[in-house]
């Protein structure tokens, strides 16, 4: 088994769309998960807070500058994910295609690297 990102990407016209409809996403996205626990596949499932609210560590100076979110010229926001444990990534994509998402938004379906995988003592082995 694999684990398997399924990060929902809004913009703020989605964003806005979800919130006029915020009860019935609510509660589809309840019984979707519902669904994905009875498959025994959900791991995690986390949404975010507003993007206005974060705030941004730009490590391109010394010392890193930290100002208020969101991200500059955003067109796409993170706004949460599930984590899924699935035999292929087929079977996430299956998983991401039943996600009740607004019309516009995107899923990134995204594998989660192994610690084996993970590059040791500099070496790399272009996975990540």
């Amino acid at each position: 088994m694999s684990k398997y990102m399924l990060i929902m990407r809004g913009t703020d016209e989605t964003n806005a769309a979800l919130m006029a409809s915020i009860d019935e996403a609510m509660a589809a996205t309840g019984r979707f998960i519902e669904e994905m626990m009875k498959a025994g596949v959900l791991l995690a499932a986390e949404g975010l807070d507003d993007p206005g609210r974060s705030v941004v560590v730009d490590f391109s100076g010394e010392p890193p500058v930290v100002t208020d979110g969101p991200y500059g010229e955003t067109r796409e926001l993170f706004g949460g994910y599930f984590l899924l444990d699935v035999a292929t990534k087929e079977e996430a994509v299956d998983w991401a295609r039943r996600v009740p998402a607004v019309r516009g938004s995107k899923i990134e379906v995204r594998r989660v690297a192994e610690a084996d995988e993970v590059p040791q003592g500099g070496e790399s082995n272009g996975r990540i």
